[in-house]
């Protein structure tokens, strides 16, 4: 078991009935970035705060030094690649101001998510979908979309898993059902995850 896995699991005990789909999820995120795929990620409210957060961590260093690899610096001015760090490809389909409340106002704001998915997911990528209650119906009409397109879905929600559960190949279910205890523990769970992928991938890029 990872040290930052068993260290999650012995801050939060609670999160021991979570073990092995952490395990899996970081299994299917580490197959997704080898082979040059992206992470989307979705949710709302307090999921769409943590999917931005989670993108944050990933994009840049974390608590490892990131440097270009030397076929990265290829073609870059040396002092332009001395202030960048290499970075997992993610989008937060959070992100998309402009395209959300067009799309919302226009077509239906069901199904604003479904269609980031549609124009940016691949098959070589996973989707990250949040949701406290496993019930947001933009998150599941988002997995549905990349279920649909070959995409597998990694699921964070709380105990009941919900109907994302049933949409998930991996669903993280942590043990509560009240919405700002589930957000709780979705936190150090994501952080456990990048951290794993950073000390994979630094050794995996020297």
């Amino acid at each position: 078991m990872s040290t930052h896995l068993r260290d999650l699991i012995e801050r939060y005990p609670l999160l021991k009935e979570c073990q092995s789909e952490i395990q899996d999820a970081y299994d299917l995120l580490t197959a997704t970035f080898r082979r040059d795929g992206k992470l989307l990620l979705c949710g709302n409210g307090g999921s769409a705060a943590d999917a931005e957060h989670w993108a944050g961590e990933l994009l840049k260093s974390f608590s490892h030094p990131r440097p270009l690899t030397a076929s990265m610096r290829k073609g870059l001015p040396p002092k332009m690649a001395a202030h960048l760090q290499w970075a997992f490809p993610v989008i937060p389909l959070t992100g998309f101001l402009a395209f959300s409340t067009a799309f919302g106002n226009d077509v239906d704001p069901e199904y604003v998510f479904a269609q980031l998915v549609l124009a940016l997911g691949r098959s070589s990528d996973v989707l990250a979908a949040l949701s406290t209650s496993g019930n947001a119906s933009n998150v599941c009409r988002a997995a549905e979309v990349a279920r649909a397109k070959s995409l597998p879905v990694l699921g964070l929600t709380g105990k009941s898993g919900g109907s994302l559960k049933e949409l998930a190949d991996v669903c993280i279910c942590v043990p509560s059902t009240l919405t700002p205890h589930v957000q709780e523990f979705h936190l150090p769970i994501y952080h456990c995850l990048s951290l794993m992928l950073e000390e994979y991938f630094v050794r995996h890029w020297e």
